[in-house]
């Protein structure tokens, strides 16, 4: 009983072809409410509303309206540079 229980939670083991898993949507905090100053990648996207191949392609062209810093080979996105772009 306990173990149907858990394979209910736990769902199907495996999703044909024709089935969508759920995607991997991560919370955000409201950007006027974000006290960091910098975000990763995948938070910048978020507030930008672009997907996070397109800031890795501005960082890696240098062709975006914001530029990230390098932190031990991983971008970092200002905040400040986010608030001005979205008006906030």
């Amino acid at each position: 009983m306990e173990t149907e229980a858990v394979a209910e939670l736990q769902g199907p083991a495996t999703l044909g072809h024709w089935e969508k898993r759920e995607p991997n949507i991560a919370t955000y905090p409201p950007l006027e409410a974000v006290t960091r100053p910098a975000v990763d990648t995948d938070a910048a996207a978020y507030y930008l509303n672009r997907r996070p191949q397109t800031l890795r392609s501005w960082a890696c062209f240098d062709s975006g309206p914001i530029k990230p810093s390098r932190i031990n080979g991983r971008l970092a996105w200002p905040v400040a540079e986010l608030r001005r772009l979205c008006g906030v």
